[in-house]
C-alpha cells in the first residue's frame, strides 16, 4: 500500500507556519487511528497532529524546533492492521479532544519543557550564587507563541500613537452588592461572582455611548463595529492570550462570569482554539490579580483601545468635606490618538466610573 504522508494542517486565521515542538511517537511504531504523532506550536496555541489510520510510523521528516508551513509533509505512515490496545480502543471511543495541551502544562509544572529545564537549572545553582566564584548565563529559546507576543506589542507601539489616560473608582457600591448578592448568586447561577464581569458590563454601556473606542483604522477608513466582542487577558504558563467573549452586549453577568470561568480555565490549560482568540473589538486586562497599582496597557491590534483594571486598595479619599477610607481602583485606558480624541477616552473613562460606583442605575438601565 502506498504510503500516507501526514502534513501540517490548517492552523487558523492569519497563522501560516508552526514549529515542530516534539515527536510524540517515533519512526518504526506501530500507530492506532487518532493516536497523537507530533506537537506543533504556532503564535497562538500548541495542537496535535494525529494519525489518518492505523498502521507504521515509518519516517519523520521534520526534526523537533523546525518552522513549517501548512501543507508540508511533517512524517509517512505505512498503512496496515494493528493489534490495538485496550486502552487506545477507549481513547478512540472517547474521541480525542483537537488541540490537547494539558501534557504541556504538566510539563510545566515538572520542569520537562526546555525553557523550564534552564529555569530549574538556575533555581538549583541559586544556593551557589554567593559562593560560586564562576559566571554562568542561561540561555533558551523563545517560543512561538513569546515571539509573536514580542512582535504584536512593538509593532502596536510603533504603530499607533499611544496615548494612556487614568481615573480612580470607588469599588465601595461593588463590594457591598457582590457580598449582599453572591451566596444567592451562587446558588442559582452555579457561579460565583466576581469583579470581571461588572467591568465587561460597563464596557459595554461605555462602548455603546462612545462607540469611536469600538473602532479600527483599515488602511484609510474607519471601521466602526456594531458589535461588540471584548477580549479578556489570561496569563497562562506559556504566554499571555487574549480569549473573546464574543457578543458581550448580549450577555447578562451570570453568562459573563461562565464565559469568563470557563475561558480562563481553558487557557490555563492550553485547550482555547484559535478562533476563540481571533478578533475581538475591545480588551480588559487585570493586573491587579498581580498586585499591579498602576500600569499603562500596550492595545490589542487591530483594536483601538485596551482597559487596564488594577489592585483594589484602601486609600484615604476627600469626601463631602470628610476624609475617609475607601476601597480605591485606579483604572488606565491606552487608547490609538489616531482614531479617538482626548476627549472620547476621558468620557468613557468617567462612564465606566459612573457605572461601577452608582451600579443600581446602569443594571437597571437607567
Amino acid at each position: 500500500m502506498k504510503d500516507i504522508d501526514i502534513c501540517v494542517p490548517a492552523l487558523g486565521e492569519s497563522v501560516t507556519e508552526a514549529t515542530v515542538r516534539k515527536w510524540l511517537k517515533n519512526a518504526g511504531e506501530e500507530v492506532a487511528a487518532d493516536t497523537p504523532l507530533v506537537e506543533l506550536e504556532t503564535d497562538k496555541v500548541t495542537l496535535e497532529v494525529y494519525a489518518p489510520a492505523d498502521g507504521t510510523l515509518s519516517k519523520t521528516l521534520i526534526q523537533p524546533g523546525t518552522n513549517v508551513k501548512i501543507g508540508e509533509i511533517l512524517a509517512k505512515i505505512t498503512p496496515g492492521k494493528i493489534q490495538k490496545t485496550t486502552e487506545e480502543v477507549q481513547m478512540n471511543a472517547e474521541k480525542i479532544k483537537p488541540v490537547s495541551t494539558r501534557k504541556i502544562v504538566e510539563e510545566t509544572r515538572h520542569g520537562q519543557s526546555n525553557v523550564n529545564q534552564f529555569i530549574n537549572s538556575a533555581k538549583t545553582k541559586k544556593a551557589n550564587f554567593n559562593t560560586n566564584t564562576q559566571r554562568e548565563e542561561l540561555r533558551a529559546p523563545m517560543s512561538m507563541l513569546r515571539q509573536r507576543i514580542a512582535e504584536r506589542l512593538k509593532s502596536a507601539q510603533n504603530t499607533a500613537a499611544m496615548l494612556t489616560t487614568f481615573n480612580e473608582i470607588d469599588m465601595s457600591a461593588i463590594i457591598q452588592l457582590r457580598t449582599l448578592y453572591k451566596d444567592a448568586f451562587e446558588k442559582k447561577h452555579d457561579i460565583k461572582l466576581g469583579f470581571m464581569s461588572f467591568f465587561v458590563k460597563a464596557c459595554v454601556q461605555a462602548l455603546k455611548e462612545q462607540p469611536i473606542l469600538n473602532s479600527c483604522i483599515d488602511g484609510q477608513d474607519i471601521v466602526t463595529k456594531t458589535y461588540v466582542d471584548i477580549g479578556v487577558a489570561v496569563s497562562t504558563p506559556n504566554g499571555l492570550v487574549v480569549p473573546i467573549l464574543r457578543d458581550a452586549d448580549k450577555l447578562s453577568l451570570a453568562d459573563a462570569e461562565k464565559s469568563i470561568a470557563e475561558m480562563s480555565t481553558r487557557a490555563r490549560d492550553g485547550n482555547l482554539t484559535i478562533d476563540e482568540m481571533t478578533g475581538g473589538t475591545f480588551t480588559i486586562t487585570n493586573g491587579g490579580v498581580f498586585g499591579s497599582l498602576l500600569s499603562t496597557p500596550i492595545i490589542n491590534p487591530p483594536q483601538s483601545a485596551i482597559l487596564g483594571m488594577h489592585k483594589i486598595q484602601e486609600r484615604p479619599i476627600a469626601l463631602n468635606g470628610q476624609v475617609v477610607v475607601r476601597p480605591m481602583m485606579y483604572l488606565a485606558l491606552s487608547y490609538d490618538h489616531r482614531l479617538i480624541d482626548g476627549k472620547d477616552a476621558v468620557t468613557f473613562l468617567v462612564t465606566i466610573k459612573e457605572c461601577l460606583e452608582n451600579p443600581g442605575r446602569f443594571l437597571l438601565d437607567l
